[in-house]
């Protein structure tokens, strides 16, 4: 009777690993978009919160870019959808790679639209940041017939940056870098 407990504990124990083995395999993917491979929306949002605590206690500055492809509609209806996918799949990897420092996030914010949590980075640091994403895009040399941007497809960044303090909330950064992104999209487009 003894051997056959411990055997059963044995298996027992073995199960248990395997299904805790399973649970982190479930939370990782559950934390990325499925076409692209990066971070998804709601993995941004728990990092966001995070990083702002972090930063209101330290009293450091956070920063995040706002990316959107310029005339993205555009590029579905004129080459179809699984050349959209193949797009979205490949600014999503430039992002990312542009945004090396391993405390930064590239995340796809929903549809078209990517974002860049930069901690520790000031107003400056993140311009420079999205001009890099910008001129990464663009070297990507994805044709993009119908934009009256450019002959290659090219993303409009809006950012914000800010020491969060007591009045404010991570979504009054994402509300400022929105904004941004609009007047990007106003006075042109790929800026």
């Amino acid at each position: 009777y003894a051997d056959e407990v411990e055997h059963a504990n044995r298996e027992l124990v073995q199960i248990r690993s395997q299904l805790e083995d399973k649970n982190r395999l479930l939370e990782r993917l559950s934390a990325l978009d499925t076409l692209t491979g990066i971070a998804n929306r709601r993995r941004f949002d728990a990092v966001l919160r995070q990083e702002w605590k972090r930063a209101a206690r330290e009293k450091a500055c956070l920063s995040l870019l706002f990316c959107d492809i310029d005339h993205f509609k555009r590029f579905n209806d004129t080459y179809g959808h699984q050349a959209g996918d193949d797009c979205l799949v490949r600014v999503a990897q430039a992002v990312e790679d542009t945004l090396n420092r391993p405390a930064d996030l590239a995340a796809r914010y929903g549809g078209e639209e990517f974002v860049g949590l930069l901690v520790d980075t000031d107003t400056e640091g993140a311009r420079l940041l999205g001009e890099r994403v910008r001129a990464r895009v663009e070297s990507l040399d994805i044709e993009h017939s119908s934009s009256d941007v450019a002959d290659v497809l090219t993303v409009s960044v809006g950012l914000a940056s800010t020491v969060p303090s007591g009045g404010m909330r991570p979504e009054d950064l994402v509300d400022l870098a929105d904004q941004a992104l609009y007047a990007a999209k106003q006075e042109g487009r790929n800026r």
